[in-house]
């Protein structure tokens, strides 16, 4: 698949949910609900998604050509690298899902003491 074409269909896929936009973040393209949960690749042949350690863990274990966490920190807080070519439109909205599920959620409520 072309760059554009690729762009173009993880594009489709993450504004196919409510209140999604999209714009520019650093080298990258971002989508955000509330928060920012997918950044593309300015090369579209990967996006990086917001995933719960949890479900980031299912992933890597079950499909490892197509996801791996992000190196350090913000890989062990569940961003999730997505090799877009590995992945069917069925399972990258599958993934979506989980990140956008993630970004809407309401904002945890710091601990008191």
């Amino acid at each position: 698949m072309s760059e554009a074409a690729q762009r173009g269909r993880f594009t489709r896929l993450a504004l196919s949910f409510d209140g999604v936009a999209s714009a520019p973040h650093m080298d990258r393209t971002a989508f955000r609900a509330r928060i920012i949960f997918a950044t593309l690749a300015a090369d579209a042949a990967s996006a990086n998604l917001k995933l719960t350690p949890e479900d980031q863990a299912m992933k890597t274990m079950l499909a490892p050509e197509a996801f791996t966490p992000v190196a350090g920190g913000w890989g062990a807080m569940g961003w999730t690298c997505v090799r877009l070519a590995a992945l069917s439109d069925a399972e990258l909205l599958d993934a979506l899902r989980l990140a956008h599920a993630l970004a809407t959620a309401p904002p945890r409520r710091a601990r008191r003491r």
